[in-house]
C-alpha cells in the first residue's frame, strides 16, 4: 500500500456518516524512508517503493521519494499521508540519511532538522536529545537492521538521521513547545496507522503533557477543549503554571486515565455548552462524529435552571446545545443553567473514573468567559 494511491482500504467510520480513510504515522513515514536509504547503501539503488513492518504487525509498501546513494551514503524521502485525520503533519516529508559507518557496529538513530529536541524531564525520552518516542524509534531500529543486514553482519554500523523539512514551522501548530520539545516535530506513532476521529499524534502529545507536569511536581491538571476554554481557564485560574493547563480536545477518557496515572490530586475541567453536554453524556470522545449531543439532558438543566416550560420544549427539540445557552443568557439564566449542566457532568466523570482527585468543573461561555465553577463539595 501506498500513501495516496493505495491506502488500506478506506472504510465507513462506524459513527460517521461517510466513509473515511487511514493514513499513516510519522514513525511508520520515517522507517520507509530509512529503510529504503539502507536498501540503497546494500544495492547501490535506493528502490522506488518499498516494504516496511509496521509496529501493529502489518507490513505496507510505501512510495518513496528522491531516493540517492554514493556508496558511502544514500538518502530517500517517504511523504507523510494522514488519510482524513486533520494532522497537522499531513505532506510532511520525512527525510532519511543513512552512513555507512566502517567497523562501527549497529544501528544509531539520529534526529536532523525539523525533528524536535527535548529539553525538558517528563516524556521518558532523554533531554538533550531528537523527540523520536521509543515504539517509533525501534520499529525504525528494527525495519533498517532487517534491511542493512547484510552491511551488520560484516561488522559495519549504520548512522541513521531523520529530518522533516518545515517541521520547525509544523510545530508552531502543536504543544510541543509546552512540553519541551523545540526546533521540530515529534516522530510518533505506537501502531503505524492514524484512524479518522482518532487524531492519534494529539492524544500522544495529551499524555505527553501529562507526564511533564507530574514530572515538574505539579499535582492539579485544568482539562480544556480548546484554546478558548484554555484562555477562559488561565484568567479563571492565575495561581496555576502554565504547564498545569492542558488542551484535552475531544478526548477525555485519555485525559483522565493519564492523570489518575500520574497521581494528580486535582483536575479542573473548563468546557463550553455543547462540549459540557458530551461529558454529562459520559462520552469518552467528544468529536462531532463520535455521538450526538442528548437534547433532552439540555433541557433538563434548562428546566432546572428556571426556563419556562415552552423554552424547555424548543430546547429539547433544538439541533444544538447553543440555542439552550444563547436563549437563556437573554432571560438571566445563564448561571444557574451551567451550573446545573456542569454539575451533571462532574457527577458523570466522578462516576466513569474514580480515583482519589478532586474534581472541579469551569462553564465558559460562547465568548470564552468564566460564568461558574463548581466544586465537588457542593454537590454532597
Amino acid at each position: 500500500m501506498t500513501p495516496g494511491d493505495a491506502q488500506p482500504k478506506p472504510h465507513a467510520a462506524r459513527r460517521g456518516r461517510r466513509r473515511t480513510r487511514t493514513g499513516f504515522t510519522s514513525g511508520a513515514n520515517a522507517a520507509a524512508a530509512a529503510t529504503a536509504a539502507t536498501l540503497g547503501l546494500v544495492s547501490g539503488r535506493v528502490p522506488g517503493r518499498v516494504e516496511c513492518l509496521l509496529p501493529n504487525g502489518q507490513r505496507v509498501t510505501f512510495a518513496i521519494d528522491d531516493g540517492w546513494t554514493d556508496g558511502e551514503r544514500a538518502g530517500a524521502v517517504s511523504v507523510k499521508d494522514a488519510g482524513d485525520d486533520p494532522d497537522v503533519t499531513h505532506g510532511a516529508r520525512l527525510t532519511a540519511e543513512v552512513r555507512r559507518i566502517p567497523g562501527g557496529g549497529g544501528v544509531r538513530i539520529l534526529g536532523g532538522a525539523g525533528v524536535g529536541t527535548v529539553t525538558r524531564p517528563g516524556l521518558g525520552l532523554a533531554v538533550g536529545g531528537p523527540a523520536f518516542n521509543p515504539v517509533p524509534l525501534r520499529n525504525i531500529t528494527e525495519n533498517v537492521s532487517t534491511a542493512g543486514a547484510a552491511l551488520l553482519a560484516a561488522g559495519d554500523g549504520l548512522e541513521v538521521t531523520i529530518s522533516v523539512p518545515g517541521g520547525k514551522e509544523m510545530a508552531h501548530k502543536t504543544i510541543n513547545a509546552r512540553l519541551g520539545i523545540l526546533g521540530g516535530i515529534s516522530i510518533l506513532g505506537t501502531t503505524g496507522i492514524v484512524r479518522p476521529y482518532s487524531t492519534a499524534s494529539f492524544r500522544a502529545s495529551l499524555v505527553q503533557a501529562v507526564q511533564v507536569a507530574a514530572a515538574q511536581g505539579q499535582d492539579t491538571l485544568v482539562f480544556t477543549t480548546g484554546g478558548c476554554t484554555e484562555h477562559c481557564a488561565m484568567g479563571e485560574l492565575p495561581e496555576l503554571e502554565q504547564v498545569c493547563f492542558v488542551q484535552m480536545g475531544d478526548f477525555v477518557r485519555a485525559a483522565f486515565r493519564a492523570a489518575i496515572d500520574q497521581g494528580m490530586r486535582r483536575i479542573i475541567v473548563g468546557a463550553m455548552v455543547g462540549k459540557l453536554t458530551k461529558i454529562a453524556q459520559g462520552l469518552p470522545i467528544t468529536h462531532a462524529g463520535r455521538g450526538e449531543v442528548d437534547r433532552s439532558l439540555v433541557a433538563e438543566a434548562a428546566a432546572q435552571a428556571g426556563a419556562p416550560s415552552v423554552l424547555v420544549g424548543k430546547i429539547g427539540s433544538a439541533v444544538t446545545a447553543r440555542f439552550a445557552a444563547e436563549r437563556l443568557q437573554t432571560l438571566g439564566l445563564a448561571v444557574p443553567f451551567h451550573r446545573a449542566l456542569a454539575g451533571r457532568a462532574l457527577r458523570s466523570l466522578r462516576r466513569r473514573y474514580p480515583g482519589p482527585y478532586r474534581l472541579s468543573v469551569l462553564a465558559c461561555d460562547l465568548e470564552g468567559r468564566s460564568v461558574v465553577r463548581v466544586e465537588e463539595d457542593e454537590l454532597a
